[in-house]
């Protein structure tokens, strides 16, 4: 689904993403870990088009998309959440979901006094579709809940349901355990699985809960210093010594081993 060669992406002297490649396989849940200041962030924003590379090709089922912008990946199926939900706040959670589709005969002026009965057609179609989502998501009873009013995980859970608005082909999520309890990342899981499973979504998440990774990706990459450094499954990762040093560093690695030998 996606391929990432040799991409770089500097900001003055500091390389964020430094010469990395990988690849994301269709129909797959890929997990991206890593310590905190590796590069993820950096790495879905230029492969998601927020930020142009400095150099390297970032591939979609085989077509060059690299630099194209947000809104052109958006229509090709690409998408991407953020650590922060961005949600419009004064705008129910049915609404936030409506809005999602581009292309709507009422976004133009002319239409809304020539096209009445176009308009309520489509928003009749996009209010059951809003709700189907939500019926998914198990969160049809805030529909009608202004959307700032939400916690953050079911501010996740709502983002998510915007994917499911335009039949999204891949998806990245950025830290959606973030401010999230338990219980509610355990059913944004559910989701991410059973829309893997029954819609054919690819997912690729990062996130630094390593429990959650491990129930949910297959295969695992991880990111140091703007390189991948390891890819494999999840049992194999947290037993890498290089990943172990990358996290803990080569000091405290080396104490944590020693006080397991004793």
């Amino acid at each position: 689904m996606i391929k990432v060669e040799d991409l770089h992406r500097h900001f003055g002297g500091f390389r964020a993403v430094d010469g990395a490649s990988l690849t994301i396989e269709t129909g797959s849940i890929t997990g991206l870990i890593g310590p905190n200041g590796a590069g993820k962030s950096t790495l879905f924003n230029v492969i998601a088009g927020v930020l142009p590379p400095t150099s390297g090709r970032v591939f979609m089922d085989g077509q060059d998309i690299t630099g194209l912008s947000p809104h052109e990946l958006f229509h090709r199926g690409l998408l991407r959440t953020f650590q922060l939900a961005h949600e419009f706040a004064s705008m129910t959670v049915r609404e936030n979901l409506m809005m999602v589709p581009g292309g709507q005969t009422g976004e133009t002026i002319w239409s809304t006094w020539l096209q009445r009965a176009r308009i309520e057609r489509e928003e009749a179609e996009l209010r059951k579709k809003a709700d189907e989502v939500l019926e998914f998501l198990t969160i049809r009873h805030l529909a009608h809940e202004k959307a700032g009013n939400l916690s953050g995980g079911q501010k996740k859970l709502l983002e998510l349901g915007r994917t499911m608005m335009v039949d999204a082909k891949v998806v990245f999520l950025d830290e959606v355990g973030a401010g999230v309890n338990r219980t509610l990342l355990s059913t944004i899981g559910d989701a991410i699985v059973r829309l893997n499973r029954e819609r054919g979504y690819t997912f690729c998440v990062i996130e630094h809960d390593m429990d959650f990774i491990a129930k949910l990706c297959d295969p695992v990459i991880v990111m140091a210093a703007g390189q991948v450094l390891a890819e494999g499954a999840a049992d194999e990762i947290m037993q890498n010594e290089a990943v172990i040093e990358a996290y803990l560093g080569t000091g405290l690695k080396n104490k944590i081993k020693a006080e397991a030998e004793a």
